[in-house]
């Protein structure tokens, strides 16, 4: 009886999952769709809008390795934030007073740092149940080309 609960949970959980990262695919599409027309109607591209594209084009690159491998790799949400904080930067620095700025710019170094302790870790100390560390240095040169 348990058993079937838990299945029955899990295949729930499942489904919300799904569908829940179908929802952001979706809505990730629409927002890149507007952003073109935007663009597109304005007749010139900006760098902040490139960096948008690009943040669009990270969470579906997010959402498809998620379904290719079942996992999600917390560097994704890193890189995400390294954008997002550059654009915020390059958006808004007229406005900014030296401190801010250079907190911006202290928090995408923490990032950075971040990523590549992440990235070392998983080369140099891989997981033992997750396969052998070549399979974890392939995934991340076939990341790395995207």
């Amino acid at each position: 009886m348990q058993t079937n609960i838990k299945k029955f949970n899990q295949r729930l959980l499942a489904l919300v999952e799904h569908i829940g990262l179908l929802v952001i695919a979706i809505a990730t599409v629409f927002a890149m769709a507007n952003e073109t027309m935007i663009m597109a109607r304005a007749g010139q591209v900006a760098l902040t809008d490139l960096l948008l594209l690009f943040l669009y084009l990270e969470v579906l690159a997010m959402v498809g390795l998620y379904y290719e491998s079942g996992k999600l790799p917390v560097r994704f949400p890193l890189y995400i934030g390294m954008v997002a904080l550059a654009r915020y930067l390059i958006l808004d620095m007229k406005a900014m007073d030296d401190w801010r700025m250079l907190a911006v710019t202290g928090s995408i170094l923490i990032l950075t740092l971040a990523v590549f302790l992440i990235r070392f870790g998983h080369v140099r100390y891989p997981y033992s149940g997750d396969g052998s560390s070549a399979e974890v240095r392939q995934v991340d040169r076939v990341q790395d080309s995207k």
